[in-house]
């Protein structure tokens, strides 16, 4: 089964890690997380690095770790693909999203949060400039929290006025392929490929002065 690591470590989603020597009767059901969230980790790391074959202009940064700050499990790895400019720059990303159940991974244009300047938010917001068609669609941050905004006109002009109005503060461009019933490797980087196709002009649009 395809990604199969992927689906069993998305099952643990939010569990507390320890270490196993710290763990004292749980540390074998610690080193078992820790094997699963390394198999996991490494099968979304392969999907990057297969997909960046087809992009090899741009750069492959590290893939997140299966774990946070907090030792919560953290399944959802994403991976950034930089082009030009600096790590402040919107880019690519490959993000997992789902549960077990319906998971799938996501392409977006997006910048990272701790590598920002005072020109990310200006240059990310360029994305709202160009028309937008299904299945490409938005992700808007207000108040802290992240909604998903289908991807019509109607919501880009609404956007454009909410960012201006100061009540969102980030939007970024996404497009799914889901992975449950996926028929090969090949048949995801394809999709990914028409994802790509898709963003790319949101991507161009963030480099326009």
């Amino acid at each position: 089964m395809a990604f199969a690591a992927i689906r069993e470590f998305l099952k643990l989603q939010g569990i507390k890690y320890q270490s196993p020597e710290k763990a004292g009767v749980l540390a074998q059901e610690m080193e078992q997380y820790r094997a699963m969230g390394q198999a996991a980790r490494k099968e979304f790391t392969d999907l990057v690095s297969a997909f960046h074959k087809r992009y090899s202009y741009l750069e492959q940064e590290r893939t997140s770790q299966w774990m946070n700050q907090g030792q919560v499990l953290r399944p959802h790895f994403w991976a950034y693909l930089k082009g030009e400019g600096t790590l402040a720059e919107p880019m690519y990303a490959l993000r997992l999203y789902g549960d077990a159940a319906d998971f799938g991974v996501s392409l977006e244009v997006s910048f990272i949060e701790r590598k920002k300047d005072e020109q990310s938010l200006q240059k990310q917001h360029k994305v709202l400039t160009l028309p937008i068609s299904q299945p490409v669609y938005y992700l808007a941050q207000e108040n802290g929290e992240s909604r998903r905004i289908e991807g019509i006109e109607k919501n880009r002009l609404s956007l454009l006025q909410a960012v201006a109005d100061g009540v969102v503060r980030k939007v970024l461009v996404k497009y799914d392929i889901p992975l449950v019933e996926v028929g090969s490797i090949e048949d995801v980087l394809d999709q990914l490929q028409s994802a790509m196709t898709a963003l790319e002009p949101y991507y161009l649009a963030t480099r326009q002065g």
